[in-house]
């Protein structure tokens, strides 16, 4: 079992050394695992692609949601070369696959300046507190989506 998953956590590596030697963004991969099988890779293409999002786990997410046809990874394993970011965190748990796997640490990559802990302590911070401005807007307008999706009976819960 353990050698299974050692197989994998390679493939999320070395999808992150060739990210590096290709120059198509950072040096990170993931991929996600369903029945012992690898059904989708991701590399960080933030650079090469334009988009801040486009980190190797929320690419992989995106395929393998594609692949399986849902919005949720249930009884999938993500595979990442470094434990992830905040956004790639909170996308893996909305994603919600059964279980997550890391190489480097956060501290691993805040050594080569890929240092995400000012956002953890942005969100700690009260919103009035916070570095980048924030302020709240036609609150009671918005409520009309809200009641709507409270009140369907068709919907299809997530």
């Amino acid at each position: 079992m353990e050698r299974r998953k050692e197989k994998f956590m390679r493939e999320a590596i070395r999808l992150s050394i060739e990210n590096v030697e290709s120059n198509t963004g950072g040096p990170f991969g993931a991929v996600v695992v369903k029945d012992g099988e690898i059904i989708a890779r991701g590399k960080n293409l933030v650079t090469s692609c334009n988009d801040p999002t486009a980190h190797a786990e929320v690419v992989a997410i995106r395929k393998a949601c594609k692949v399986l046809d849902t919005f949720q990874l249930d009884g999938c394993e993500i595979y990442t070369s470094c434990e992830p970011c905040p956004m790639c965190l909170g996308a893996i748990y909305w994603a919600r696959p059964d279980q997550l796997y890391f190489a480097n640490t956060k501290s691993d990559a805040a050594a080569i300046n890929f240092d995400d802990q000012f956002i953890y302590e942005e969100l700690a911070r009260p919103i009035a507190e916070r570095k980048l401005f924030t302020r709240q807007l036609l609150k009671e307008e918005a409520q009309m989506a809200f009641k709507k999706w409270a009140e369907r009976t068709d919907k299809l819960e997530y």
